[in-house]
Protein backbone atom coordinates (compact mmCIF):
# COMPACT_ATOMS: atom_id res chain seq x y z
CA UNK A 1 0.00 0.00 0.00
CA UNK A 2 1.35 3.30 -0.83
CA UNK A 3 1.43 6.75 1.02
CA UNK A 4 -1.30 7.73 -1.44
CA UNK A 5 -3.44 4.48 -0.60
CA UNK A 6 -2.71 5.56 2.84
CA UNK A 7 -3.80 8.69 2.86
CA UNK A 8 -7.57 7.71 0.91
CA UNK A 9 -8.17 5.26 4.02
CA UNK A 10 -7.93 8.67 6.64
CA UNK A 11 -9.98 10.42 4.40
CA UNK A 12 -12.64 7.86 4.39
CA UNK A 13 -12.80 7.81 8.16
CA UNK A 14 -15.25 10.33 9.70
CA UNK A 15 -12.44 11.27 12.34
CA UNK A 16 -9.83 12.93 9.32
CA UNK A 17 -12.79 13.51 6.93
CA UNK A 18 -12.44 17.17 7.31
CA UNK A 19 -8.76 17.02 6.96
CA UNK A 20 -6.80 18.67 3.89
CA UNK A 21 -4.70 16.56 1.83
CA UNK A 22 -1.87 18.18 2.99
CA UNK A 23 -2.15 16.94 6.47
CA UNK A 24 -3.21 13.67 5.96
CA UNK A 25 -0.05 13.19 3.76
CA UNK A 26 1.73 14.47 6.69
CA UNK A 27 -0.30 12.01 9.36
CA UNK A 28 0.42 8.62 6.95
CA UNK A 29 4.26 10.06 6.43
CA UNK A 30 4.83 10.24 10.01
CA UNK A 31 2.93 7.28 11.13
CA UNK A 32 4.35 3.92 11.69
CA UNK A 33 3.28 0.97 9.34
CA UNK A 34 2.83 -2.45 11.22
CA UNK A 35 1.31 -5.79 10.01
CA UNK A 36 -0.01 -8.14 12.36
CA UNK A 37 -0.49 -11.85 12.21
CA UNK A 38 -3.56 -13.62 13.05
CA UNK A 39 -4.04 -13.49 16.91
CA UNK A 40 -0.90 -10.82 17.49
CA UNK A 41 -2.53 -8.11 19.82
CA UNK A 42 -1.89 -4.33 18.64
CA UNK A 43 -2.67 -3.24 21.98
CA UNK A 44 -3.72 -4.85 25.46
CA UNK A 45 -5.89 -3.65 27.96
CA UNK A 46 -4.65 -2.31 31.07
CA UNK A 47 -1.84 -1.10 29.48
CA UNK A 48 -0.71 2.99 29.20
CA UNK A 49 -2.11 4.27 25.95
CA UNK A 50 0.73 5.43 23.68
CA UNK A 51 -0.68 5.07 20.37
CA UNK A 52 -3.66 5.33 17.96
CA UNK A 53 -4.06 2.76 15.33
CA UNK A 54 -5.91 3.07 11.91
CA UNK A 55 -6.47 -0.18 10.39
CA UNK A 56 -5.58 -0.27 6.65
CA UNK A 57 -6.54 -3.57 5.74
CA UNK A 58 -7.46 -6.81 7.80
CA UNK A 59 -10.25 -6.88 10.66
CA UNK A 60 -9.17 -6.54 14.25
CA UNK A 61 -11.40 -8.02 17.01
CA UNK A 62 -11.79 -5.80 20.35
CA UNK A 63 -11.95 -7.46 23.79
CA UNK A 64 -12.92 -6.75 27.38
CA UNK A 65 -12.13 -8.30 30.57
CA UNK A 66 -15.18 -9.14 32.77
CA UNK A 67 -15.56 -11.50 35.98
CA UNK A 68 -16.84 -14.21 33.60
CA UNK A 69 -13.95 -13.80 31.07
CA UNK A 70 -13.13 -12.22 27.95
CA UNK A 71 -16.01 -10.70 25.88
CA UNK A 72 -15.97 -9.32 22.47
CA UNK A 73 -17.12 -5.91 22.17
CA UNK A 74 -17.01 -5.18 18.06
CA UNK A 75 -14.60 -6.02 14.94
CA UNK A 76 -12.82 -3.90 13.37
CA UNK A 77 -12.16 -3.12 9.78
CA UNK A 78 -10.44 -1.32 7.29
CA UNK A 79 -10.94 2.24 7.47
CA UNK A 80 -11.52 2.00 11.57
CA UNK A 81 -9.38 3.30 14.72
CA UNK A 82 -8.45 2.38 17.90
CA UNK A 83 -6.80 4.06 20.77
CA UNK A 84 -7.91 7.33 21.26
CA UNK A 85 -9.62 7.39 24.59
CA UNK A 86 -6.26 6.13 25.99
CA UNK A 87 -4.36 8.87 24.54
CA UNK A 88 -6.95 11.80 25.22
CA UNK A 89 -8.01 10.86 29.01
CA UNK A 90 -4.11 9.40 29.76
CA UNK A 91 -5.40 6.43 31.01
CA UNK A 92 -4.64 2.41 30.43
CA UNK A 93 -6.38 0.68 27.16
CA UNK A 94 -9.59 -0.03 27.93
CA UNK A 95 -9.79 -3.19 25.79
CA UNK A 96 -7.43 -5.75 24.14
CA UNK A 97 -7.71 -5.24 20.06
CA UNK A 98 -6.32 -8.47 18.38
CA UNK A 99 -5.50 -9.44 14.64
CA UNK A 100 -7.56 -11.57 13.06
CA UNK A 101 -6.01 -12.62 10.26
CA UNK A 102 -3.49 -10.36 8.76
CA UNK A 103 -4.00 -6.79 9.71
CA UNK A 104 -2.08 -3.99 8.46
CA UNK A 105 -2.19 -0.66 10.54
CA UNK A 106 -0.68 2.94 10.83
CA UNK A 107 0.11 3.80 14.52
CA UNK A 108 0.33 7.47 15.38
CA UNK A 109 2.20 8.06 18.53
CA UNK A 110 0.82 10.00 21.06
CA UNK A 111 2.66 13.26 21.00
CA UNK A 112 1.87 13.41 17.17
CA UNK A 113 -2.39 12.77 18.03
CA UNK A 114 -2.26 15.58 20.06
CA UNK A 115 -0.42 17.98 18.30
CA UNK A 116 -2.54 17.65 15.86
CA UNK A 117 -5.78 17.84 17.82
CA UNK A 118 -4.55 21.36 19.16
CA UNK A 119 -3.35 22.14 15.55
CA UNK A 120 -6.25 20.78 13.68
CA UNK A 121 -9.79 21.98 15.15
CA UNK A 122 -11.97 20.13 12.87
CA UNK A 123 -9.95 17.01 13.97
CA UNK A 124 -11.15 17.59 17.72
CA UNK A 125 -14.11 18.28 16.67
CA UNK A 126 -14.61 14.47 14.74
CA UNK A 127 -12.82 12.88 17.17
CA UNK A 128 -15.44 14.16 19.80
CA UNK A 129 -18.44 13.56 17.78
CA UNK A 130 -16.52 9.81 17.19
CA UNK A 131 -16.12 9.12 20.66
CA UNK A 132 -19.04 9.99 21.47
CA UNK A 133 -21.10 7.54 19.05
CA UNK A 134 -19.02 4.16 20.42
CA UNK A 135 -20.15 5.53 24.14
CA UNK A 136 -23.86 5.18 22.70
CA UNK A 137 -22.43 1.47 20.79
CA UNK A 138 -20.89 0.50 23.68
CA UNK A 139 -23.83 1.44 26.26
CA UNK A 140 -26.17 -0.05 24.43
CA UNK A 141 -24.14 -3.46 24.00
CA UNK A 142 -24.35 -3.13 28.45
CA UNK A 143 -28.08 -2.69 28.53
CA UNK A 144 -28.03 -5.88 25.88
CA UNK A 145 -25.97 -7.98 27.76
CA UNK A 146 -27.53 -6.26 31.03
CA UNK A 147 -31.19 -7.86 29.89
CA UNK A 148 -29.37 -10.72 28.71
CA UNK A 149 -28.16 -11.75 31.76
CA UNK A 150 -31.73 -10.78 33.88
CA UNK A 151 -33.72 -12.85 31.73
CA UNK A 152 -30.93 -15.99 32.51
CA UNK A 153 -31.31 -15.24 36.38
CA UNK A 154 -34.00 -17.50 37.84
CA UNK A 155 -34.32 -15.56 41.05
Amino acid sequence: MSLFDEVDVLRRLPLFSRIDAAQLKLIAFTSERLTFNDGQTLCVEGEPGDSAFVLLSGAADVVVDTPDGAMHVSTLGPGESVGEIAILCDVPRTATVRAVGEVEALRIGKDRFLQLLRELPDLAAALVAELARRLAATTGKLREATASANDKDPS
